[in-house]
């Protein structure tokens, strides 16, 4: 059997996401990011999915995505309703997931070169 090692074709790729950090590429990260796959934005100022805002959205918003995945930390937690309202205003579809998921969901979603940004939501 031969392996080959196939990259991706877009500049940013997901290696592995848990609730406390995440590896971009090669580069570990442990704070909360918005990554497109052309796009890496490392200074994202939220760090509690609960206390998420319609205001924290627009760096993602911003990049004109078809959806928007976000990924809380370990666990699914749910923005409120004014976040998803934000999304829904602009038609843009919100998945809100762990940080794990939203990591293989992202990486899927590029690969298709699906209009897609990430938010992650890292403690650090």
């Amino acid at each position: 059997m031969q392996l080959n090692l196939e990259r991706p074709d877009y500049e940013f790729f997901l290696r592995a996401a848990n609730g406390t950090s995440a590896l971009v590429n090669d580069r570990a990260l442990t704070a909360s990011f918005v990554l497109a796959p052309d796009t890496l934005i490392e200074a994202w100022s939220v760090s509690d999915a609960k206390a998420l805002t319609a205001e924290d959205l627009e760096p993602l918003l911003a990049l004109a995505p078809e959806v928007v995945i976000l990924g809380t930390g370990p666990a699914q937690v749910f923005p409120s309703a004014a976040v998803m309202a934000a999304c829904l205003r602009r038609h843009v579809g919100l998945e809100v997931m762990s940080n794990a998921a939203a990591a293989r969901t992202f990486n899927v979603l590029a690969g298709e070169h699906r209009k897609v940004v990430a938010g992650f939501i890292l403690p650090g």
